[in-house]
């Protein structure tokens, strides 16, 4: 009897117990923002153990990392994050892991003639690259770069996967091109909570203005309300947007200012800036986010 015993506690727990191929022999891949991580998704399939910092309307201009977000990375074997400053909170927690572990700064080798200058910061860029498909593709393929890098063996399944989601993106941006084209010129100013969309607005022909920065971290004030407000009734514009990750309190702002002035501007809906949608949604992918982005603007100006 006790030979049973001892037997069936044996199997139970090894029965418990997580297998080391599931759990041991994966890389552990961590990213700041929801955009990098599916990007590694993309590209890595079940190779590696994928993670994001950051979930859906989180603001990564504002993010403090947790004591539990320090242990994710401390236990990473690559972490990847965007740069450029768009973590501005976090910067000396990476530069020390650089030194000890694999950490890509997805953004900060896109050629400098490609980037738009901060109006905010002198000598930065903005860092919302991931506007601009063919600017994320690079980005993409960096990511792509450092994980067949780090991981040799996979190297041919992650170049192999990297093709696929660079065809899905170009197929996007020819989606992007075609149909913000069908807003007619003159109606083709994006309002905006923060200055998220520069990269977006040059890619596809559409003026930009956001009322704060291109960093949250500053607010607005009196003036950002007023030059908006004159802006908006100047250009007769029908709709102005908020951010899901960043707080309605301006564009509710300028609404009051308008209607104050016997100006009609509707809200257009909600865009997806600095972060995207729920898991398990279109949204949350980046294709999916661009994609509802696109029609919310094309349906909302023209």
């Amino acid at each position: 009897m006790n030979r049973f015993f001892t037997l069936f506690f044996i199997i139970f727990f090894w029965g418990c117990t997580p297998s080391k191929e599931a759990n041991n022999d994966l890389l552990k891949v961590v990213s700041t923002t929801g955009m990098l991580h599916d990007a590694v998704v993309n590209i890595a399939g079940d190779k590696m153990d994928a993670e994001a910092l950051m979930g859906p309307g989180v603001d990564p201009h504002l993010y403090k990392a947790t004591q539990g977000d320090l242990a994710k990375l401390n236990k990473a074997d690559i972490i990847i994050y965007n740069g450029l400053l768009l973590e501005g909170k976090m910067g000396d927690i990476l530069q020390k892991l650089s030194r000890q572990k694999t950490v890509l700064a997805a953004a900060e080798n896109l050629n400098k003639t490609e980037l738009l200058s901060s109006v905010q910061y002198e000598n930065t860029y903005d860092p919302h690259v991931w506007f601009d498909v063919n600017l994320w593709k690079q980005v993409v393929q960096n990511i792509s770069t450092t994980l067949q890098q780090v991981d040799s063996t996979n190297a041919n399944y992650y170049q192999q996967n990297t093709v696929q989601y660079l065809e899905e993106l170009e197929a996007l941006h020819s989606y992007a091109t075609s149909t913000l084209a069908s807003i007619p010129e003159q109606q083709r100013i994006l309002v905006t909570a923060h200055d998220a969309f520069r990269y977006f607005g040059r890619a596809y022909n559409i003026r930009v203005e956001g009322i704060q920065g291109i960093s949250t971290v500053s607010d607005f004030g009196l003036r950002d309300i007023a030059d908006i407000t004159d802006l908006i009734i100047d250009n007769e514009i029908k709709a102005i947007f908020v951010e899901t990750s960043v707080s309605d309190k301006a564009i509710k702002a300028v609404l009051e200012g308008c209607k104050q002035r016997g100006h009609e501007v509707k809200l257009g809906g909600y865009l997806y800036s600095d972060a995207m949608g729920e898991p398990g949604t279109a949204e949350g992918t980046y294709i999916g986010m661009f994609r509802s982005n696109v029609a919310t603007i094309t349906q909302s100006l023209k």
